[in-house]
């Protein structure tokens, strides 16, 4: 027990640090926002630098339930990082109206993703996922005094209990055929002959997922969610859960699944188009930015399931460095969004309203850019390069009608991406003004850095990448 322990100083450090912000709230209330922002500021950097000195480690620990290796290593980097950032843009948006609890919440979800994409059995899968979900929730709703925000957590939170019960009843499947929660044992008896308890099994696990990641058809709770929810509990839910989520369901059916793969291959085939399709033609009319960036995140989660579809380790490196890729791609989206102020301090979300924004703010609209150009995939800017490398999986797996299906939803998606650069560069300047200045130095500094990095910069760390994710991807095989 004492040398397990040793090995999951990453979840120690998590629980310890939560408990001590949530303690400091209690009994100081409000007053001290400050102090428990550092706090949680300080345990995430304390986690991530233990996960650091873990990498190499290759092993197991509680009986097989919590693997150590570098493939959880790496979703729990950019899980801390999305959710530091996450807690550093709250204050300013939140005005002085930020309380303790929102720092203490992304820190107990932090600790849930971390133990979903360490998970080797279907009981240690299903307590990471809640313990993540149920702070989410909370998280959704934090806004009591807003509408929108009450209704997001409302309906996160049914359709959230929904798709756990359809997780937990394809995990019970599992469990009666097979006799075991382990993914191990799992994939022993999936090696051999398949009935129908465990295909339905499989299905209701994935559909379960499926939801998690917000892919079609489980993507109904998304847009709402998404722009009722504060942008800074919008921008985690698009980064953290996400890299969580994606990392749970490669471990789940690579790990678990992986002799089953005529069974569930089909499904993650179904998943990735209508995804990207869905994705792309959902956006087309949407008039939030908020709204049309969930569309985004389905949309790609679908070009990332093209990559776990491949069931191969190229296949998996493609999925880690897409969720690299996006991730950043998204956090400075976002941070633009959360910068997009009208001459009272309010937000604007109305993507007419950002008609002339480039002669307004000239650096907003040219990070705007930067990042809607990377996530549609147009080189040569490196939001290219995880497309390609997801589509090479496909083809080299033999599913060259997926990749050609996937170009070519891709360049619809592109459509809404490039209107909206055309609204801020090319038509007539709104009634909105947008004030010069006013951004936080860590909200510039991350605008700044990320868009440098997608451009082509980014194409000088390829070797690094490869290396990283073939080692996290080689961990599955």
């Amino acid at each position: 027990m004492t040398a397990d322990l040793a090995l999951i100083w990453p979840e120690l450090i998590l629980t310890i640090g939560g408990l001590i912000t949530l303690m400091l709230g209690t009994f100081a209330g409000d007053r001290n926002v400050g102090l428990y922002q550092l706090s949680s500021l300080l345990t995430l950097a304390a986690a991530a630098a233990a996960v650091v000195a873990l990498f190499g480690i290759e092993t197991t620990v509680f009986s097989g339930t919590l693997s150590v290796d570098s493939f959880g290593g790496f979703a729990k980097l950019l899980i801390y990082a999305a959710s530091f950032v996450c807690i550093v843009i709250a204050p300013r948006f939140f005005n002085g109206g930020m309380r303790a609890e929102y720092p203490t919440l992304v820190l107990f979800a932090a600790l849930g993703m971390g133990i979903m994409a360490s998970s080797r059995d279907l009981m240690t899968l299903y307590v990471g996922l809640e313990l993540n979900s149920l702070a989410a929730y909370v998280l959704a709703s934090f806004m009591r005094t807003d509408e929108r925000s009450s209704e997001a957590g409302l309906k996160y939170f049914v359709l959230g209990a929904l798709a756990s019960g359809m997780l937990l009843y394809g995990i019970s499947l599992l469990y009666g055929f097979t006799g075991t929660t382990d993914f191990a044992g799992i994939a022993k008896v999936l090696g051999g002959e398949l009935n129908i308890g465990l295909i339905f099994g499989i299905v209701f696990v994935l559909a379960g997922l499926g939801f998690k990641i917000s892919a079609v058809p489980f993507h109904m709770w998304t847009p709402d969610v998404y722009e009722g929810a504060p942008t800074p509990v919008t921008t985690f839910f698009a980064t953290a859960p996400k890299v969580a989520a994606m990392a749970l369901m490669t471990r789940v059916v690579i790990d678990a699944m992986g002799p089953a793969v005529g069974a569930w291959q089909q499904i993650i085939i179904f998943l990735s188009l209508a995804s990207i399709i869905l994705g792309a033609v959902g956006a087309i009319g949407q008039k939030n930015i908020k709204r049309l960036l969930a569309y985004s995140s389905i949309n790609n989660v679908g070009f990332m399931l093209i990559g776990l579809a491949a069931g191969t380790q190229q296949g998996v490196e493609s999925v880690l460095t897409y969720l690299l890729v996006y991730m950043l791609t998204t956090l400075g989206a976002f941070l633009v969004v959360i910068q997009l102020r009208d001459a009272n301090g309010n937000q604007v979300e109305s993507i007419p309203a950002l008609a002339g924004l480039s002669q307004r703010r000239p650096g907003l609209a040219a990070a705007m850019s930067v990042f809607f150009f990377s996530l549609a995939g147009i080189p040569p800017l490196f939001g290219f390069w995880p497309k390609y490398l997801v589509f090479e999986a496909a083809v080299n797996a033999n599913l060259v009608p997926l990749a050609v299906a996937g170009i070519v939803a891709s360049v619809i998606g592109a459509f809404y991406y490039i209107a909206i650069i055309k609204t801020m560069y090319f038509d007539d300047k709104s009634d909105t003004e947008f004030p010069k200045g006013g951004g936080a130095i860590v909200e510039d500094a991350v605008i700044t850095a990320s868009a440098l990095w997608l451009s082509v910069i980014g194409y000088l760390f390829i070797p690094a990448l490869a290396v990283l994710s073939a080692s996290a991807a080689a961990v599955l095989f």
